[in-house]
């Protein structure tokens, strides 16, 4: 991999090397380093672009590298990757795409994952999307998860893209079964003339089930984003959704809530928060001896933190 890739495969997966344990690295459409174990398998679909990942059961303490590169300008790509996570494993699963765009053609990554989470099993997911290149091409990201836990089975879900994606629709689909939890922590920020679309719906369909949705985000300069979330409780359960925004300069932030109780005991939540950095807070940081752009970034760091 030359040296833009690699850039991009630390941004997006932490990787100065290769990683230990199972990976799949998938660079401009081909792929480009694969690793399997004992108790975890990758395969290649054999329909579509994409792999199927499987997890044994009682697998403890493994990760799964599957990051994805862009740097040919004007390459665009749909991947279907699906995890079957067996009974009672503990595993932490690392994804992400970096484009990088040097030229005039728009660059476009859609990926489809879909986790399987079986019986009393915990997943750690790890998704964040990063832009380069000074091309006037496009950098377009369209993730679509889909999440099924089975009873008492847990994933925690971290997803950031904080720099370079011009375009984004960002949808996250999830059933959640008796004493199953979801967690989604999401972090955005837009500049310039970016758009970023969220779209959680969240089916609690077990007694005991829980989850607790996320997101903060900053809009710069002419940027606009959309957030909408639906969680729709069917049975007794807890469930929470929260999004922050800071707002700046010329900058447009919509948060569309949803909430359905379709059972007594179903108890749900939304908070939402959109506004500008206070006034205070600057102040603050400025007697410190900041200037007003260091402050605003020491701000915007600590929200997003």
């Amino acid at each position: 991999m030359d040296a833009i890739q690699q850039n991009l495969l630390e941004q997006v997966a932490g990787l100065h090397e290769i990683p230990e344990g199972a990976y799949n690295i998938r660079a401009n459409g081909q792929m480009a380093g694969r690793n399997t174990t004992a108790h975890i398998d990758i395969i290649s679909k054999e329909d579509k672009s994409g792999i199927d990942i499987r997890i044994k059961p009682g697998t403890k303490s493994e990760s799964v590298h599957i990051p994805v590169v862009l740097s040919q300008s004007g390459l665009k790509e749909s991947v279907y990757n699906d995890f079957f996570v067996g009974a009672d494993s503990d595993v932490t699963i690392i994804a992400g795409c970096g484009i990088h765009n040097g030229g005039d053609a728009t660059s476009e990554h859609s990926g489809i994952h879909r986790f399987f989470v079986d019986k009393n099993a915990k997943v750690r997911y790890v998704e964040k999307h990063y832009g380069s290149g000074d091309g006037n091409g496009e950098r377009i990201m369209n993730p679509t998860t889909e999440i099924h836990l089975a009873e008492g089975a847990s994933l925690e879900m971290e997803t950031v893209q904080i720099k370079g994606i011009d375009s984004t629709r960002r949808v996250t689909k999830a059933e959640v079964a008796e004493g199953a939890s979801l967690v989604i922590n999401e972090k955005i920020m837009t500049h310039g003339k970016q758009y970023a679309e969220t779209d959680f719906t969240v089916n609690m369909m077990g007694d005991d089930s829980s989850v607790n949705l996320v997101s903060r985000s900053v809009a710069k300069e002419n940027s606009r984003q959309l957030f909408k979330s639906r969680i729709i409780g069917n049975s007794r359960c807890q469930g929470h959704s929260e999004c922050d925004a800071i707002i700046m300069d010329q900058a447009s932030v919509s948060a569309i809530p949803e909430l359905t109780a379709n059972n007594i005991d179903a108890n749900l939540i939304h908070e939402a928060a959109i506004g500008k950095i206070a006034g205070e807070q600057m102040i603050k940081l400025m007697t410190l001896g900041l200037t007003e752009k260091e402050a605003e970034e020491q701000i915007i760091n600590g929200f997003l933190k």
